[in-house]
């Protein structure tokens, strides 16, 4: 019987966001695991115990960069993780996006501003400004050339609390088709998504944020799967790869653009998938007891 454990984050007062996780315990404890949940930060957890451990809905670990590497780092040198150690390490840090584009793959252009670098702001186009460690919209808002001022405040607060921002053109397209996850389970696709665009307008960055609006099952495009297979096959080790999330938009001339690869704790949706459960299971059963 596998020992499984299925990383989370501590909601404290509040009921946890990740509705899947208790139905995935179930799921994997019917299938003969002996599956938990546990808290990644539990200073009481004994890792090296547990044949797997997969990371699911680890949320809070942006706010917590350090000390979340160090500990994927830590259970990785006990026992099996997924996804694998160097590929969260790389994945954590979105300058990730710089490297799959010059592999050729489809991308939102990305500039970087490091603290301590020129405030360098688009002046002809809405855009969008975010940290490259982050996730659910934090310190994520949108621009307009008019606002530069209030751009220049967030990036002067993200410098201060040592994060570099990145910037892209805001895509227009999100705003008429939405943005498209991908969801992979052992190379594979497994399911897709399409939400409405995140990001309105004046919304401040450190407001909370719903990151899934209108959320509905989407069947992808050639086009867009094409692009989804690029950049898994541009990822550094993905061969080992439990699970993705690829995430798209369209770009000017229509084309699927990545917008981001979630290798970390990419919410995998099944309550809108529920027929994607078995499949799920079995491939993190298999990934505990390779064969």
């Amino acid at each position: 019987m596998p020992r499984i454990a299925l990383a989370t984050y501590d909601p404290g007062a509040e009921p946890s966001a990740d509705t899947d996780l208790p139905v995935l315990v179930r799921a994997l404890t019917a299938a003969g695991a002996e599956a938990e949940a546990r808290y990644w930060d539990d200073p009481d957890a004994d890792w090296g115990g547990y044949d797997l451990v997969v990371i699911r809905s680890t949320w809070d670990y942006s706010w917590r960069a350090g000390e979340f590497a160090a500990w994927v780092e830590r259970v990785g040198a006990l026992t099996r993780i997924a996804n694998p150690a160097p590929v969260v390490r790389w994945n954590t840090d979105k300058r990730y996006l710089g490297e799959l584009a010059a592999a050729g793959v489809p991308t939102v252009p990305t500039r970087y501003i490091a603290p301590g670098e020129p405030a360098d702001l688009p002046a002809g186009h809405e855009y969008v400004v975010k940290p490259t460690s982050g996730a659910g919209a934090r310190y994520a808002a949108r621009y307009t050339p008019a606002e530069h001022d209030t751009a220049l405040r967030q990036l002067a607060r993200m410098h201060a609390e040592g994060l570099t921002a990145m910037v892209q053109p805001y895509v227009r397209g999100i705003d008429v088709s939405g943005e498209r996850a991908l969801q992979f389970i052992g190379g594979r696709l497994l399911h897709a998504s399409r939400k409405g665009a995140v990001l309105t307008p004046g919304t401040p960055y450190d407001a909370d944020k719903w990151a899934h609006p209108d959320l509905r099952p989407w069947r992808p495009t050639d086009a867009e799967l094409a692009v989804a297979e690029r950049a898994l096959a541009a990822v550094p080790g993905g061969s080992g790869l439990l699970y993705a999330r690829v995430d798209l938009v369209d770009g000017e001339d229509g084309e699927p653009l990545l917008m981001e690869l979630e290798l970390v704790e990419p919410n995998w949706f099944l309550w809108l998938h529920p027929d994607s459960l078995p499949r799920v299971t079995e491939a993190i059963l298999a990934t505990a007891v390779p064969g």
